[in-house]
């Protein structure tokens, strides 16, 4: 199975402990494994059943599958609020209500895809599967930045926006989310301008 994206795995710390997550177009399921292996209830969620059956049967957490056609049909998790929600590599703009949405009170959205400049070094290149500058932080209004990247990948090469940003909880006192909790990432970021 591929390893999961240093960015999730930089920020997965934010996850409350035991908590749930929605792994949004889950493909085969490599962050879905990782985060249930971490003792999260994940539901992962993408269209493509048979990647969905190669989810590991084993794992210290939960992990419910779910087939939805995400672009065709309506959301297929109305109500439904998790401590984090965690998509990479997908981008369908009518989500991003949904997406920000589903974060729960306290919880938090883990965010990466591909940005404009990716069309440069190679797939995707339609300007409909990459964001514009900036677009992935108006896309989060409402939650709180904990942090955004805009720009450049070396290894592989690649552009891409990413966001990680929390839902306030609304009553208690402010739920601490430590920056330097989380491994140091193992890729450096270009700045695009």
């Amino acid at each position: 199975m591929t390893a999961p994206s240093d960015w999730v795995v930089r920020w997965a710390h934010l996850i409350e402990p035991g908590g749930t997550v929605l792994d949004l177009a889950a493909g085969r399921g490599r962050h879905s494994a990782w985060l249930a292996a971490r003792d999260h209830a994940v539901t992962a969620v993408d269209r493509d059943a048979e990647a969905l059956r190669s989810l590991p049967a084993e794992s210290s957490g939960a992990i419910r599958s779910l087939v939805a056609d995400l672009e065709g049909a309506p959301w297929p998790l109305p109500a439904r609020r998790f401590d984090a929600v965690v998509v990479t590599n997908y981008l369908w703009r009518p989500l991003f209500g949904p997406i920000v949405d589903a974060v729960g009170p306290g919880g938090v959205l883990i965010y990466e895809t591909f940005a404009a400049g990716q069309e440069s070094v190679g797939r995707p290149t339609r300007p409909d599967f990459l964001l514009a500058h900036g677009e992935l932080l108006a896309a989060v209004a409402g939650l709180r930045i904990v942090a955004f990247e805009d720009g450049f990948l070396s290894s592989p090469e690649r552009f891409v926006q990413r966001v990680v940003a929390v839902r306030d909880a609304p009553a208690g006192p402010p739920r601490r989310f430590p920056l330097d909790a989380g491994p140091t990432p193992t890729g450096s970021l270009e700045s695009t301008g």
